[in-house]
């Protein structure tokens, strides 16, 4: 018997004892797959696998130096796609643990699901899509998916990360009817209807818990938001009045802080609670019946909900929209801008390999493949070195 870590010994019965104490609509590696196949993983299940690839992976790596809200270069304590990534999945592993789902998978499309991101945030988004208007566009969910079905070439037998069904499709959130129709089962609820794993949903929402919480933490740092904005806020105000009660002289840095925490505590537990409740009502039975149904599972309830999009309104305003963060974010478009004209237009400014790439792209598919090679090549920059590589190509006094 080989001794390989994924050698498969062991493996099936120890993935039946997690699949025990999983409730019967929570995700099953033993009912799914890969695209390609492999040989069991040995003493851990194949979410976990997932997980540990996505870990692995540069681009995972990359995400240390790309940005939520701020550029990278404005402070050290704001913020990236990376934190944001391992807050996710703290939260989503909670609530998978409180509702007897599957926490690795949980852990493993959390930890995935910005893998896509451009530099410089939604801004950089932005930029980009417009430059592939007339290409196909582009949206960081699909980009996500490609950078593991694909882009990440770190294994000898297939491209991409090969992971599992259900880390794939809770990666993409979102799809247009074209797209969807191009990427096959994989994206095929958007086309008949329908949802994905309970462990999906409740991903998607940690991650507005973490944002929309963590980017007060954050605006309030930056001196963009102050508390007696925040106040006006009626969940935030709630929290406040129960920190400042309980610790009435508490500085104002450690006051926030505690507010944060409190607030998330409250979200998650919301979350659970209602989801529950939910589940009670829909008694799905399996996988399948999770699937089927017409609206996701996952949620709060509809007081709550009301006062998460009075936050959301609030910082849409008043921190999204701060004319500072504004500021930035036309300078980053700018920068996403002008290095698509100037790859797209020339494509000898790539790096070999990307050159190469652009040059068959284009061979097989026209300008629109080498416009996605370029695509994929300022998606996978970290705020850093967009900025180092715009400096490069357009100031005369550095070199190449």
């Amino acid at each position: 018997m080989s001794s390989s870590a994924d050698s498969g010994a062991g493996s099936s019965k120890y993935v039946r004892r997690i699949e025990s104490q999983l409730a019967p609509y929570a995700a099953r590696a033993s009912l799914s797959g890969r695209q390609h196949a492999e040989v069991e993983p040995g003493w851990r299940s194949e979410y976990q696998r997932d997980r540990d690839r996505v870990i692995h992976s540069g681009a995972f790596r990359r995400l240390e130096y790309k940005t939520q809200v701020f550029i990278n270069h404005e402070g050290d304590l704001f913020r990236t796609r990376l934190t944001h990534s391992i807050e996710v999945a703290q939260i989503a592993r909670t609530v998978a643990r409180a509702l007897a789902v599957n926490e690795d998978l949980a852990e493993a499309v959390a930890l995935a699901h910005d893998l896509g991101h451009t530099p410089f945030g939604h801004a950089g988004q932005t930029a980009l899509n417009a430059c592939m208007k007339g290409f196909g566009g582009f949206e960081h969910n699909l980009q996500s998916l490609r950078v593991i079905d694909k882009l990440e070439c770190r294994y000898a037998d297939f491209d991409g990360m090969n992971l599992m069904f259900e880390t794939r499709e809770g990666v993409l959130k979102h799809c247009s009817r074209r797209n969807a129709e191009a990427l096959g089962p994989v994206a095929q609820r958007f086309l008949t209807g329908g949802q994905p794993s309970l462990e999906a949903q409740l991903v998607n929402v940690a991650d507005e818990i973490a944002y929309n919480n963590h980017d007060i933490d954050d605006g309030l740092r930056a001196g963009l938001l102050t508390m007696e904005q925040l106040r006006t806020v009626p969940l935030f105000d709630e929290h406040y009045r129960k920190v400042a009660d309980k610790y009435p002289d508490l500085s104002p840095r450690r006051m926030s802080y505690e507010i944060v925490r409190e607030m998330i505590g409250s979200y998650v537990g919301e979350l659970i609670s209602n989801t529950q409740n939910e589940l009670i009502t829909a008694d799905p039975q399996s996988i399948v019946d999770v699937r089927s149904e017409k609206s996701p599972l996952v949620g709060y309830g509809e007081a709550f909900s009301e006062k998460n999009q009075q936050l959301k309104r609030f910082l849409m305003e008043n921190l999204y929209r701060h004319y500072r963060v504004h500021r930035e974010m036309r300078k980053a478009q700018s920068i996403i801008t002008r290095l698509f004209e100037l790859f797209f237009g020339d494509a000898r400014l790539l790096p070999p390999e990307y050159f190469l790439e652009a040059r068959n792209a284009e061979g097989k598919h026209g300008e629109s493949g080498r416009a996605r090679v370029v695509a994929d090549y300022i998606a996978g920059m970290t705020d850093r070195f967009a900025i180092d590589e715009y400096e490069r190509l357009t100031d005369p006094r550095r070199l190449g």
